[in-house]
C-alpha cells in the first residue's frame, strides 16, 4: 500500500494535536452523567449510555474540526504540489489522507470510550458486552462518517475560511435538524407537528434519522433496548413511561405495531455507511478532476 506512509503521517498529525485529546476529554467529562432516569432505563448498561451522551454532542463537530484542513492546509501552504509529486495517484492521496485522519480520530475516541467504560465498571459493575461492542462499532462508524465529510469539505473548498464556514454550517443544520424537518413537513402536508404527540408519519420519522448523529442514536438505543428514536436513551425511556409527556419523537409512542419497516433501527447502519461512502466518492471525483487545486 503505497499510500500507507501518508496515512501514518496524517495519523501522527491528529494524535500529536491538542484537539484530539481535548475531544476525548470532553467526551468523558460530558458523557459521565449518572441519573435516576438513566439507571431506571438500562441499569448497569448506563455505562454504555455515558458513551452515547458524550459522543452524540462532541464527536461530530470534533471530528470535522480535526479533518477539514486535511487538504485545504496543504493547498494554503503550497505543499500540495509536493504531495501530488509523490508516486501516488490522486485517489491514493485522498484515501491516505482520509484513512490517517480517521484512525487518528478513532484512536482518541476509543480511548475516551475505554475511560468511560472503566469509570462505569468501577461505579456500577459489569455491563453488557454485546451492547458495548455494538456501541463501539457505531461510534467508529460515526467518526468515519464525520471524517469523510470533513475531507470532502477540505477537497471542494479553496480557502480555510470557506472550509471552516462549511463545517459550522453543517453543524448548525444538524443541530436544528429536528426543527427544519418538522417545519418542512408542516409546510408540505399542512399538518402541524407536536413532538409531545407526534403524527404517525413514516416519512417524518425517516427524515429525522437521516443525519449521522441521528442514525447513531437510533442504533445505540437499539443496542440498549430502550426504544426506536434519535433522542438520547434516557429521554426515550422517559417518553415511553406511562403517564409522562416528553418533547421527543419516539416510534413506539407514535405508531401501533412499531411503525413501517424502513424505520427499523438496523437500517440506520445503512445511513451511516452512506455518510461514509458518498462524501469520499464525491471528494475523489473533484480531486481527480483537479478542481481542488
Amino acid at each position: 500500500m503505497r499510500w500507507s506512509p501518508l496515512a501514518r503521517s496524517e495519523y501522527r498529525t491528529v494524535l500529536t494535536s491538542k484537539g484530539a485529546w481535548i475531544l476525548a476529554l470532553l467526551v468523558v467529562l460530558w458523557g459521565f452523567r449518572p441519573t435516576y432516569a438513566g439507571w431506571d432505563a438500562v441499569g448497569r448498561n448506563i455505562t454504555i449510555g455515558y458513551i452515547q451522551i458524550g459522543v452524540d454532542l462532541f464527536l461530530p463537530i470534533g471530528a470535522l474540526l480535526l479533518s477539514y484542513q486535511s487538504l485545504i492546509g496543504e493547498r494554503t501552504t503550497g505543499s500540495i504540489k509536493f504531495l501530488l509529486g509523490l508516486p501516488l495517484t490522486r485517489t491514493q492521496v485522498l484515501f491516505g489522507k482520509t484513512t490517517g485522519r480517521f484512525v487518528g480520530v478513532g484512536t482518541a475516541i476509543v480511548a475516551a470510550t475505554l475511560v468511560l467504560a472503566g469509570i462505569g465498571l468501577l461505579e456500577h459493575g459489569t455491563f453488557g458486552l454485546l451492547p458495548f461492542l455494538g456501541t463501539l462499532v457505531a461510534t467508529l462508524l460515526l467518526a468515519s462518517a464525520m471524517v469523510a465529510v470533513g475531507v470532502f469539505v477540505s477537497t471542494v473548498t479553496r480557502r480555510t475560511v470557506t472550509a471552516a464556514t462549511g463545517v459550522f454550517a453543517y453543524f448548525f443544520v444538524t443541530l436544528f435538524w429536528s426543527r427544519i424537518v418538522t417545519s418542512l413537513y408542516t409546510a408540505v402536508t399542512g399538518i402541524p407537528v407536536n413532538p409531545y404527540d407526534a403524527p404517525a408519519s413514516g416519512p417524518l420519522f425517516l427524515a429525522l434519522r437521516l443525519t449521522p448523529d441521528g442514525a447513531y442514536n437510533v442504533l445505540t438505543n437499539w443496542f440498549l433496548d430502550v426504544g426506536n428514536s434519535t433522542e438520547l436513551f434516557h429521554i426515550v425511556y422517559t417518553k415511553l413511561a406511562p403517564g409522562v409527556s416528553v418533547n421527543a419523537f419516539v416510534v413506539e409512542a407514535a405508531f401501533d405495531g412499531g411503525g413501517p419497516w424502513y424505520l427499523h433501527p438496523a437500517l440506520s447502519l445503512v445511513v451511516l455507511l452512506v455518510w461514509v461512502v458518498v462524501p469520499v466518492a464525491l471528494a475523489r471525483r473533484v480531486f481527480n478532476r483537479g478542481d481542488a487545486l
